[in-house]
């Protein structure tokens, strides 16, 4: 048994981790030909593409996807721990789990992603929870086959989490969700510490891939027919620092779109560290998107200062405007905490002058939410549960006038529309804009998930678009 330590993770050796090909035992592929599997995936992109991963392990083991957990021989929860209630949600569902297995002994229940790195959480599943048969960890998500086999053909509890990142390993399989849009990893964990985010523990340290890895995953992805590669990191905007003297993000960026993939995104960036050479290189190339998220967290620097953001909201709006300036076709969304520890009022009224200012075309709002072992845990002045909801009702309203507004000088124009599916109507399809616009549109022409294909916008919501196609 292996159990995270939250004093270990916080450590940063600044190491550069050896690189190792994925190797899986001969013996367990297809060792399980006939047996289920099913994964919920909570939480982020980077979530949703280790999903991908585990994936394409379990199938190289020989078990197929069912989509009912209820029936599955091996039911894994991919978890989140950004928030509270992300940790709630898990909760829950290993309380349905356990009905389950009352029924199904044979049932094997795993548990990985951010919560499995929360001491606290290995701890209650030792305790609470004893009818999970394995925990692995962020950092060696390529040990599924093993400690998956091992829990299969014993009665003890395995957990093998590890507190750092012992070495990067390429080439595991995958299994894609789709063949038009692919998730890329470039780097992993984040060294920021903002002082209410459990991100830096549960992913660890800050850790570049090699940049000919990356080039040859998109290029391979390019060669199969992917449409749109999206580039992923908890803070994608420090690629290359910790492996580089002279390749950085912008460069990345570049070899990217020099593949000509139509459509390049990038994901998440903290302000910190964008600099103006992405932002050269964002409006030269045409196929990398003008859609930037940039969270701001919070429009008071009193309260950006608390929170250990390294940056002001004058440096904010500077680097805002920047980027707005680009692309005449730039749109960006944020992220915005209320009700943070020390948030007066006139810090959130700052707040809704920043949204004022960047009239954002899309916002994730939240109201605080407390992790264990953050430095946010320990501050004073809380603020009062009834004075956050109240917050977050007034924020909404604030964005959601934006978003409308926004949407609405986009009516009568012509939209490039990637095409991810088909809508609940006939002949109706959705997809997204350039601009990472959801449209919904009709369309008397036969099309398929990776077509790209010109919208005329007719209609608008707040949080979508509706349109026609129009060739």
């Amino acid at each position: 048994m292996q159990k995270p330590s939250m004093s270990e993770e916080r450590k940063r050796l600044k190491d550069i981790l050896p690189v190792k090909d994925f190797n899986m035992d001969k013996k367990l592929i297809n060792k399980y030909k006939n047996k289920t599997y099913y994964i919920k995936t909570y939480g982020c992109q980077m979530n949703a593409h280790d999903s991908e991963i585990l994936s394409g392990m379990l199938e190289r083991m020989g078990f197929s996807y069912i989509d009912d957990y209820a029936k599955a021989d091996v039911v894994l929860l991919n978890t989140c721990s950004i928030r509270e209630n992300a940790n709630n949600k898990a909760y829950g569902m290993l309380g349905r789990l356990k009905h389950l297995k009352e029924k199904n002994k044979n049932l094997i229940i795993g548990i990985c992603g951010c919560m499995a790195q929360e001491e606290s959480v290995i701890n209650l599943i030792l305790n609470k929870y004893k009818y999970v048969n394995f925990v692995i960890g962020t950092h060696n998500i390529y040990d599924l086959p093993i400690v998956l086999d091992k829990a299969i053909n014993s009665n003890n509890l395995e957990i093998e989490v590890f507190s750092k990142a012992d070495k990067q390993v390429e080439n595991i399989p995958s299994k894609r969700n789709n063949d038009f849009s692919a998730y890329v990893n470039i780097i992993y964990g984040c060294d920021k510490f903002c002082t209410y985010c459990i991100v830096p523990y549960t992913r660890g340290e800050q850790y570049s891939r090699n940049k000919e890895d990356i080039l040859k995953e998109v290029n391979d992805l390019v060669s199969a027919g992917y449409k749109e590669i999206i580039l992923l990191g908890q803070n994608v905007n420090a690629y290359g620092k910790d492996l580089y003297d002279d390749y950085d993000l912008s460069n990345l960026l570049e070899d990217v779109a020099k593949t000509k993939v139509p459509r390049i995104r990038f994901l998440t960036s903290h302000p910190w560290d964008f600099t103006d050479k992405m932002i050269d290189v964002i409006s030269k190339y045409e196929n990398i998107m003008p859609s930037v998220h940039l969270p701001v967290q919070s429009g008071s620097n009193k309260i950006l200062k608390l929170m250990g953001r390294r940056y002001t909201i004058e440096e904010y709006k500077k680097l805002f405007d920047k980027l707005k300036n680009a692309r005449q076709e730039m749109t960006i969304s944020t992220d915005i905490i209320v009700g943070f520890p020390g948030e007066s009022q006139e810090d959130f009224n700052k707040t809704l002058e920043l949204v004022d200012y960047c009239k954002y075309d899309n916002a994730f709002t939240f109201i605080f939410s407390e992790r264990v072992g953050t430095p946010a845990c320990k501050l004073k002045d809380k603020v009062d549960e009834k004075i956050k909801e109240e917050r977050l009702h007034i924020l909404n309203e604030r964005v959601n006038k934006y978003f409308k507004e926004n949407n609405d000088k986009l009516i009568n124009t012509i939209q490039e529309v990637l095409v991810y599916g088909n809508s609940t109507k006939d002949n109706m399809y959705y997809g997204y804009s350039k601009n990472f616009k959801l449209i919904n549109f009709k369309s008397d022409k036969t099309l398929k998930p990776g077509d790209i294909v010109n919208v005329k916008i007719l209609e608008t919501k707040t949080w979508s678009l509706d349109g026609e196609i129009n060739e």
